[in-house]
């Protein structure tokens, strides 16, 4: 039983160990107040804990597979001109976005194996990751993927209401694996991912999807975009 409850909690991601510090050190500061608040301060940083996990993924591998690079709600599914961070053309291309609450993992990972051709922080605003202005508002990490098959990806992350900080674990020309860590963003936000030319996504808006399994699009595949319903 207390395997199974820990099993949730761990691994934990290192960038989260200052943090949970700190939250620790403030729960036994409050116990010295009053104990109610020490046990707030408990919940604090367990909730902690929980936000900076980092458990493993089992990802599909085929080609064409676009898989999704956060855990949380898709939110929007759209065509729209991609930001010019990412040198993505000037026409339309699906975008699929996924959000990210306080209580989702937040370790982020890349939808496709390939290179990371082009890499751009952009400072910004900090409203609700769920609006759509906000990729065009918020502070974002803009990634431009390029698979062996030279196809290109635009991956943001974007940081929310509540967020302040994109955390980025790779760099410009590195290679990268589906599945592979890429970032992580604290607290609460959102990943959009833009697909080439011409494809589709499969999933719906209000599907909840997995980082590193969740399949967004397939892109050697010719089925249509799927129809969806609340049910």
């Amino acid at each position: 039983m207390i395997k199974s409850i820990l099993s949730i909690f761990v691994p934990v991601h290192r960038e989260g160990y200052r943090f949970i510090a700190g939250f620790a050190v403030l729960a036994l500061l409050l116990f010295l107040l009053w104990d109610p608040l020490g046990w707030l301060g408990v919940i604090a940083t367990a909730w902690c804990v929980y936000f900076f996990r980092d458990p493993a993924r089992v990802t599909p591998l085929r080609e064409g597979l676009v898989i999704s690079p956060a855990d949380g709600r898709i939110s929007l599914v759209v065509d729209v001109v991609p930001p010019k961070e990412l040198d993505l053309g000037d026409q339309p291309l699906t975008r699929i976005s996924v959000f990210m609450n306080v209580f989702d993992c937040h370790v982020n990972r890349s939808p496709v194996a390939g290179r990371i051709v082009k890499m751009v922080y952009v400072p910004g605003k900090f409203i609700n990751a769920e609006l759509d202005k906000a990729s065009e508002y918020n502070e974002r990490q803009c990634l431009t993927l390029e698979t062996p098959a030279k196809q290109r990806f635009g991956v943001f992350q974007i940081a929310g209401l509540v967020a302040r900080r994109i955390v980025g674990f790779v760099g410009e020309n590195e290679p990268i694996g589906a599945g592979e860590r890429f970032g992580l963003i604290r607290f609460g936000s959102r990943v959009d991912v833009y697909l080439p030319k011409g494809h589709s996504a499969l999933v719906g808006v209000g599907q909840h999807a997995i980082a590193g399994e969740t399949i967004l699009a397939d892109i050697v595949s010719k089925e249509p975009a799927r129809e969806f319903r609340l049910s």
